[in-house]
């Protein structure tokens, strides 16, 4: 019996890395982390913190008891004071000096940070792995002629594989936001009730030198570059909305490819995955909804939408800090990175099964090619005695008889016919065939695929040669 609320990304969409990451076992393991952490840096400055209170500390990292540590909580109404205590009764020798002139910053905010690296490094995981399958596909279909699309009317040919590397570029250009704020990631460090370290300061009896080396140290014990400069009680919290403006930009790009897929599905061009026993419609047997791309869709809006909660918890805050932000930050930040990796995934897995229906797609381009080949026409025209103006204006209106002829009677493009019995143009059924190759209007599409993925897609992937696990990547549900 599931009587009470069950959240979706944990049960429906999220990987187990990732709900790891953002799970009670990592917050509090780190927290204990942290206070040890803590210990072993002050005992190295001649605090007198005894080797035995610190083997305690390590010895209890885990289990942690959560039942009392949520009785403790319930008495004091604050969660960093009952896990100092529940941690005092596992390791007593320590209760002492655990949380040591510290603030709950000291544990909270360092173990945010903590988790967004973490979180972070499993979405470039996510990010390089997509690149990896779409640089497959792109490869396979650089010179497959397909129908381009402006206004979502048919515009100038481009290649199957020069689409995909649109996708691509939005997210490389994902990668690249990724790197740069996960390299500019830096710990809270020790700063103190207000941020000005007077505690520490008041612990090593005004020693400037030993305060600045205990926050540099907590730093390294974490494989951070360093800490923040300056904070408040809290770290900026500008840094979640740049974090999380990361994840809403992975959103904002595989929302796009999602549409697209869509929409080529309805053209019965491209096809995302489908199983042997998949049901499209409980009612209409014959469907095959893109249920993926549409879940990317509905997942996306959500990160995107979530990613200005942060925003204006950074706007709102006063002073040193308000608490107004903690509530907010245990769902927002969390669930975006889930949701996240759930996107993610998706991706994965339909790009690892895309299908591509090439007679389709050729017969879609022969309605429309008659009408792009004109400047062509004209052009073969010319070289044959014709006048440039004079052709222009009867292929113009051959062109709208054509339309016409398609629009409101729902025949065929008749416009080569047309074209063909018009002696102005001279030209002959056998001649077509030159001025009709797709290959002639795909422009430098096949090159800009194999460029586009030597010169900037096979460094990234290169680099992150240890990330790629070719894994197939299945639906939880």
């Amino acid at each position: 019996m599931k009587a009470t609320y069950e959240n979706p990304l944990e049960s429906r969409y999220s990987s187990k890395e990732m709900l790891y990451v953002f799970s009670p076992d990592f917050k509090f393991t780190t927290w204990r982390r942290l206070w040890i952490a803590l210990a072993e840096a002050q005992q190295e400055l001649g605090l007198p913190i005894e080797d035995e209170q610190i083997e305690a500390m390590k010895a209890h990292i885990s289990p942690i008891d959560y039942t009392l540590a949520a009785a403790y909580e319930k008495k004091f109404r604050h969660d960093v004071m009952a896990h100092v205590h529940t941690f005092g009764e596992a390791a007593p020798k320590a209760k002492p000096i655990i949380h040591l002139g510290a603030t709950s910053a000291f544990v909270g905010d360092n173990t945010d940070i903590i988790q967004m690296r973490e979180g972070l490094l499993l979405v470039r995981r996510g990010l390089v792995n997509l690149l990896d399958q779409l640089k497959a596909f792109a490869l396979e279909h650089q010179d497959l002629p397909t129908l381009g699309f402006t206004h979502f009317q048919p515009a100038q040919l481009t290649t199957v594989g020069k689409r995909a590397t649109l996708w691509m570029m939005d997210l490389l250009m994902d990668y690249e936001h990724l790197q740069f704020v996960l390299e500019g990631l830096k710990l809270r460090g020790i700063k103190g009730t207000t941020g000005t370290q007077a505690s520490f300061l008041n612990l090593f009896n005004g020693d400037h030198e030993k305060v600045r080396t205990l926050d540099r140290r907590i730093a390294e014990m974490f494989d951070f570059a360093a800490t923040m400069p300056v904070t408040g009680q809290t770290y900026s919290r500008k840094v979640d909305a740049q974090v999380l403006a990361v994840l809403s930009g992975i959103a904002q790009s595989l929302h796009k490819m999602s549409n697209d897929i869509r929409l080529l599905q309805h053209l019965k061009e491209v096809e995302e995955p489908f199983e042997k026993n998949q049901i499209g419609s409980s009612a209409m047997a014959y469907k095959r909804n893109p249920m993926r791309s549409e879940r990317i869709a509905a997942l996306s809006r959500f990160i995107i939408n979530t990613g200005m909660n942060p925003q204006w918890t950074q706007s709102a805050q006063w002073f040193e800090r308000t608490l107004d932000d903690s509530a907010n930050k245990r769902l927002a930040v969390p669930e975006s990175f889930l949701a996240t990796d759930a996107i993610l995934s998706i991706a994965i897995n339909i790009s690892q099964g895309l299908v591509v229906y090439p007679k389709v797609i050729h017969k879609h381009i022969e309605a429309e090619l008659p009408f792009m080949a004109t400047e062509n026409i004209i052009m073969e025209a010319v070289k044959r005695g014709g006048d440039r103006q004079d052709l222009h204006e009867a292929i113009r209106i051959h062109s709208m008889a054509a339309g016409k002829n398609v629009k409101e009677n729902g025949g065929e493009n008749d416009l080569l016919e047309r074209i063909l019995t018009d002696p102005i143009f001279g030209i002959k059924a056998e001649d077509l065939g030159q001025l009709l190759d797709p290959r002639d209007y795909i422009g430098r599409s096949r090159e800009q695929v194999l460029e586009f993925i030597t010169q900037e897609i096979d460094p990234v992937l290169e680099k992150h040669q240890d990330l790629l696990d070719g894994d197939n990547h299945e639906l939880k549900v």
